[in-house]
Order: C-alpha cells, then structure tokens, then sequence
C-alpha cells in the first residue's frame, strides 16, 4: 500500500546510477511508485557539490532515498548532510532514508544529523557491498585473474545491493518501519581471499588474492592519478574502517523483510549469469 502524502509525489532518489539507487528506483518503478532519480547529469540535476542545485531536486517531493557521494567517511560528509537537512526541510521532505557505513565515525555523525533533524528517517546501515567485486573498483582485478588489496585476514559479512534496496524499498512504502535504524549484513563473514577463492571455483578458472601494505597500494594510485580524496577514503576504509570492528554479523535484514540475508554464493551465481565477469573467459576461448 502506498504511503499517505506519496500518492501524488515522486519519491527522490539521490544517486540514480549508484548500485543501490539504480536498484531502489527500478524496484519502486515496477511497484507503482512515481520516482525522481537524479544525479549531475539529470533535469533536473543534483551536485552534492553545488547546493544551489538541491532546492529543485527536492521540490515536491515527500521522501527521498539518499546515498552521499563519495562515502559519509569524508571530512565533507558532515557538513554537507546538514545543510541537505535544512534545505529538505525548508523545502517539504518528511521522511528521509540514509544509506551509511558501518564503523564510519562520519557516517555515524551523519546518522546523528538525521536523526535530530525533526524529519521522519530511516538510516540503512551497510557492511561492504558484494557488488564490489563485479560493478565497482574489483571487477578489473577478478577479470584480470588476480585481485590486489591491502586487506590480510580480516573478516567482513558482505552484503548483497539487492537486499539493500529491498530494505530501502520496504522503509520508503511502510510508514511501519520509520525512526528505526537497520544494519545490514550478508549472512557469513568472509576474507578476500575466501571470496575470491568462491567466485574463483564458481568460474571455474584461476583467480587469486593478492595482500599488500596500504601505502604500496597508495602509491600504485597515486601514478594512476587517481584523485586525492578517493585515495584517502580507500585508506581509511582499508585502515580504519577494516580493522575488524564490523566482522559481526548482524539481522537487519530478517528484521526489516522477515528473510534471511543473500548469502555470497547465491550473489556470486546471480553474477555469473549476468555475464559481467565472462570477459576474460570470451578473450581465451577467442
């Protein structure tokens, strides 16, 4: 059932081409759902950036799906949450859900932000997304045949995009699960390297992983000019953020859908027949 007030308001996603956002808007699209998906490049346009373009975006609109570009780890992210909030307010938005990090200090004082802003929210906290190995930074070194991180031993329970945009589906259309904070994790805590070794066997050709110093890895993107902020949030999550402190797995998703969470095998099935990771295996049949 459609929320009261939504019927005849688009729901505003920030991050149409995100792997969440994307998700989130093509799952309210086929429920019913009118949505506003907006990036820099849409009409009309959001720059996280350039607040003089947030005011339109909102415009309208009653709730929003909200995801910050590049991560709430970022000095930026606090300033910039805040002043969304207050020209979310000035501008009509009553419910507000927030994608955020688990074991992030600026994600958590983001949450804080939200949660005293006065507007109805949601804070979907995520563990490490399983998506980053086939749509994000990983995919080159799976299809190379060797990932190359600096992460050794340390646990993490990814979580698959599908059921976060499940969850953000489910606290955008039932008033039932508002101010409720949950925080998501896949089913199984894993190291690279046994995730590796997963969609490795599943391929069914050789993939390994590759451990080095954070500062090694630095550099190698610093001569790729990769830009200076991403290479400091990179730091931090594979520093601070991936120091262990987030190896527990959580129930946020039974919680909020009353399923168990996506296990990384069946993510790594789904993968597999989407093609994504098929080029390498195209280029040796060639």
């Amino acid at each position: 059932m459609k929320t009261l007030g939504m019927k005849n308001s688009p729901i505003l996603i920030i991050g149409k081409n995100g792997k969440t956002g994307s998700r989130v808007n093509q799952r309210l699209q086929a429920l019913g759902y009118d949505t506003r998906a907006v990036s820099r490049s849409t009409t009309p346009s959001f720059d996280w950036e350039d607040s003089a373009t947030w005011a339109a975006a909102i415009k309208g609109a009653r709730s929003a799906y909200v995801t910050y570009q590049p991560d709430l780890a970022v000095p930026n992210a606090e300033p910039a949450i805040k002043e969304f909030v207050r020209v979310a307010r000035e501008n009509g938005l009553e419910h507000i859900v927030l994608l955020s990090g688990r074991g992030e200090e600026g994600a958590q004082r983001a949450e804080k932000i939200l949660q005293e802003s006065g507007i109805s929210w949601n804070i979907v906290r995520c563990s490490w997304f399983c998506q980053n190995f086939s749509e994000s930074f990983m995919l080159e070194g799976i299809l190379a045949g060797e990932l190359v991180l600096p992460a050794a031993d340390t646990i993490e329970p990814f979580v698959d995009a599908d059921d976060i945009a499940d969850v953000a589906v489910a606290t955008l259309t039932d008033p039932s699960h508002r101010n409720k904070l949950y925080e998501l994790t896949g089913p199984r805590a894993l190291t690279f390297t046994q995730c590796v070794e997963e969609i490795s066997d599943a391929l069914g050709r050789p993939v390994k992983y590759t451990g080095i110093p954070v500062d090694a890895y630095i550099n190698v993107l610093n001569e790729q000019d990769v830009p200076e902020d991403y290479q400091w949030l990179l730091r931090e999550l594979f520093t601070v953020v991936f120091d262990g402190r987030n190896s527990n797995v959580m129930s946020g998703i039974e919680e909020a859908l009353g399923r168990p969470a996506t296990d990384f095998k069946t993510y790594v099935q789904k993968t597999i027949g989407s093609g994504v990771w098929n080029t390498v295996m195209q280029k040796e049949s060639a």
